[in-house]
Parts: C-alpha cells; sequence; structure tokens
C-alpha cells in the first residue's frame, strides 16, 4: 500500500515504523510541517507498561528511549511550603524533541521516508495513495475537512501554559501556590538521561479568575515569566523559566481542549493521536496513548491486509480503550478546576484527595468525608477494617442521595 502520515508527532511516526517493520514493502511517507530536531512542547512521560509495549514492537528504539529518559518513582505535593510524599509508579521523563529524534531516524532507517518542512493543510495536497492517516494533533485539518467524523471539542475553564527551567525535579512535584487572586500550581518533572537530568517540565495552571486577576491576560511573555518566577520562587529556588522551545514560539496560555470522535475513520482517512482524542494533560497519558494507537492500527493492517476492515477493527479496538483514560482525565480536569473546594483541608488531607481526585464520588460529596473514603490507620487511629467498611458504606448511600436529588 502507499500510505500518507500528516503529521511527524508520536504518533504518525511510530506509526509508520512500526508497520513498515511489519511489512517492508508498503511506500509509507510522512510529512511534518516543522524542520529536522524542532519540536512544539517540552517534556513527555512515559510508564513501565507503554515500555513493554515498545520493546515488544522495536526493541532497538525502546532500548533508545528509555536510554534517554530520566527515571522517577516518587510524587510529591507541595502545598506552600509543605510537602507530602506519595509512592507513584515507575516514572519516565524525556524530552519530546529527543523521542521524536529517535523515532524519525529509526523510521529513516526501516525505509520511511519523512518530508520535513513540509506542510499539508488539505487532503488534495497528498499524493495518490490507499491510506491517509490524520496524525496532525488536536486542530488536525485533515480530520476537519469533513463532518463524518462528528468531532465533539470541549473547553476546559482552566488556564495552563506549558514552560521549561533549568531547576531539577528529580520526582514528580505539584506546588500549589497562594496569590491575592487565587491559587496557582505547577507540575514539574525532569527529562533528560537514566542518571543525570538536563532539565524540568513546568506546567503551571490556575482558575480562569485567577489568570485575569493577576493581570496574564494582558501581559507581554516576558513579564508574564518574570512574575511566574517570582510567585514560584520558593521552589524554583533562584532558577529561571524558560518560555521557548527549539521551535522559538513563545508559550502561550490556553484553555486545555478534550477532543473526541464518533468515528475515527471515514472512507481512506483514518484518525491517530490527538487528532483523534485528547485527555487532561493531569493524568499524564497524552503520548501513551498516541503510541498505543499507531502500535493497534499497524498491527490491524498486518492482519487485515485491505483498509476497510483493518479500520473498522482498528476503531472497534481503540474507541473502547479510551474510554477509562478519557473519565479519569475527566474527573482529574474536574477535581483542578473546582481547587478551591478542597484547598481549605489540612495539606496531608488535600494531598490524599488530589492522589485521588479520578474518583467518581469526590464531587458528590462534602471534601472531609471525601477524605475518609481512603483513610489509614495512621490517620485514623483505632479505626480497623469494620470501620472502614462502615465508612464506605455511607459515603454510597451519601452519593446516592446526592445523584437522585
Amino acid at each position: 500500500m502507499r500510505i500518507a502520515c500528516v503529521g511527524g508527532g508520536p504518533a504518525g511516526l511510530y506509526f509508520a515504523l512500526a508497520l513498515k517493520l511489519r511489512e517492508p514493502r508498503h511506500d509509507i511517507t510522512v510529512f511534518e510541517r516543522s524542520a529536522p530536531g524542532v519540536a512544539r512542547g517540552w517534556a513527555v512521560s512515559l510508564w513501565d507498561d507503554l515500555l513493554e509495549k515498545l520493546y515488544s514492537t522495536d526493541p532497538e528504539s525502546a532500548r533508545e528511549i528509555e536510554q534517554a529518559s530520566f527515571v522517577w518513582d516518587k510524587m510529591v505535593v507541595d502545598v506552600q511550603g509543605e510537602q507530602l510524599v506519595h509512592a507513584g509508579g515507575r516514572g519516565y521523563g524525556m524530552g519530546r524533541q529527543r523521542l521524536l529524534e529517535i523515532l524519525a531516524r529509526r523510521a529513516l532507517a526501516a525505509g520511511v521516508h519523512i518530508e520535513f518542512e513540509h506542510e499539508v493543510t488539505a487532503s488534495s495536497q497528498l499524493p495518490e495513495c490507499d491510506l491517509i492517516v490524520a496524525s496532525d494533533g488536536v486542530n488536525s485539518r485533515i480530520r476537519n475537512e469533513t463532518s463524518g467524523f462528528q468531532t465533539d471539542v470541549r473547553l476546559g475553564t482552566n488556564k495552563y501554559i506549558w514552560l521549561g527551567t533549568d531547576k531539577i525535579f528529580e520526582v514528580f512535584t505539584r506546588h500549589f501556590v497562594h496569590t491575592d487572586s487565587g491559587w496557582l500550581w505547577s507540575g514539574a518533572h525532569a527529562y533528560g538521561a537514566n542518571t543525570s537530568a538536563e532539565r524540568s517540565s513546568f506546567t503551571v495552571e490556575c482558575q480562569a479568575e485567577t489568570w485575569a486577576g493577576l493581570g496574564f491576560d494582558k501581559m507581554p511573555h516576558e513579564d508574564c515569566l518574570a512574575l511566574l518566577e517570582k510567585i514560584f520562587e520558593r521552589p524554583l529556588d533562584g532558577h529561571q523559566l524558560i518560555g521557548q522551545t527549539s521551535g522559538e514560539t513563545n508559550a502561550q496560555w490556553l484553555n486545555f481542549r478534550t477532543v473526541t470522535n464518533k468515528h475515527w475513520h471515514d472512507g481512506k482517512t483514518v484518525l491517530a493521536g490527538d487528532a483523534a482524542h485528547t485527555a487532561h494533560f493531569s493524568i499524564g497519558s497524552g503520548t501513551k496513548l498516541a503510541i498505543e494507537d499507531a502500535i493497534a492500527l499497524a498491527d490491524k493492517l498486518q492482519r487485515h491486509g485491505e483498509v476497510k476492515p483493518a479500520l473498522e477493527a482498528y476503531e472497534r479496538e481503540r474507541q473502547p480503550a479510551l474510554t477509562g483514560p478519557q473519565i479519569a482525565a475527566h474527573l482529574s480536569a474536574q477535581w483542578l478546576e473546582n481547587v478551591d473546594r478542597y484547598i481549605g483541608l489540612k495539606p496531608r488531607q488535600f494531598a490524599t484527595l488530589l492522589h485521588r481526585r479520578r474518583s467518581p464520588l469526590l464531587p458528590y460529596l462534602p471534601p472531609r468525608l471525601g477524605y475518609w473514603l481512603y483513610p489509614t490507620s495512621r490517620e485514623i487511629p483505632g479505626l480497623g477494617r469494620l470501620g472502614k467498611r462502615a465508612v464506605r458504606r455511607v459515603i454510597k448511600a451519601y452519593s446516592r442521595l446526592r445523584v437522585v436529588r
């Protein structure tokens, strides 16, 4: 088959590599608007389960990715200087640019054609092909050409900005800082080689009222960075924030866009990665889900041999697989959009509910009662197994009552 991939992000590049390794006779071209070595964004997060899939698909690139990643296994919540540590899964932080370099080099070696600095704004600009993979991101122009995908885009209410810093955060850390206009919080983790980090990603989020109250809606980019450095002076410890990626484009304040599609394929065009779906960045699964799309699509094309049944099988597999992550992402984003509801708790209680923010019960429970969902003998002395069961029964009954009302 002749296949055109529009967009050279993780989804497009990994699909092209995975399918070319399965069937070298396919003619696959990736069209990427940026120059080689240019990437929008800072770090990406990977997890053990994804790394296993990478090794199963292509051990050579998997080894490079693992060696180019900085590893952490803890998460820290810092509320006004009080730090609480949670054990977390094994996480890998690596630069987005480095990931794309590894995948592009490996794809080229496997025989994939990559046309850098070739922007495709419409499918009519593509050469004749049997399959078009729209992996061109959340604002996919290929997807938006037709209403056949039945795309739905919903804007979150919070504002966020994705930055970098030369401060090394060796564990994943969330900092919550209070200002006269409200709370801001950051998510920070290091990325780089396994034994020595290079930089950290630093994402700042806040409610829209706080953003406007601090003047970010009218502030020049340089002043915005200076004010954020002052607000996060203690966690940054004198280090600077960096507002430009390798693409030399200033970072912008955004509202997160949750993308869903009723259909993932239309004719010979199929969606992958952010063009097909997004999940709020607070659950750290965007790259994972994009690469899982790529692996599944390559697998279905190899098994079925023909485009139509392969795309139908791909949609049947991936749409249900996204239900859980998208629900978790929605609950996580919703919790953060209502952070004022929880921030008055004691730091340990707040950190516990932040860690459990994907629970569908929390929006229906008073915050302190919600905290009891996850009691420990240390936090509530004398509460044994029977006591915990009783608490959970009360919570269940309460949540049912609230839903009925």
